[in-house]
């Protein structure tokens, strides 16, 4: 292995941690989820779920990537999806 490939995988790891975690949140009660992209960590997200289910807070709040704030009642969650967002491809080639 040569110096510049272990360069290459910190980059990639570096950017890695930059993707965003995309969320799906299905509210009771309404007819469409709500999607997000948001710069937290997928624990990070998974931690503010799971306090407000479990009653310490009243809101579920995430923040987006273009520094929006999502505010859900926490009694409104029906269910919450996390995942990697799809990455969008550029340019002209054979699939």
């Amino acid at each position: 292995m040569c110096a510049a490939y272990g360069a290459d995988e910190s980059r990639n790891a570096d950017r890695s941690e930059d993707i965003a975690v995309e969320v799906k949140i299905g509210v009771q009660h309404a007819p469409r989820e709500i999607v997000l992209e948001s710069g937290q960590s997928a624990e990070e997200v998974e931690r503010a779920v799971a306090d407000a289910l479990a009653g310490k807070s009243q809101l579920l709040s995430l923040a987006d990537e273009k520094g929006r704030k999502i505010l859900v009642p926490a009694d409104r969650i029906a269910y919450v999806e996390l995942g990697e967002p799809a990455v969008r491809r550029v340019g002209f080639g054979a699939i």
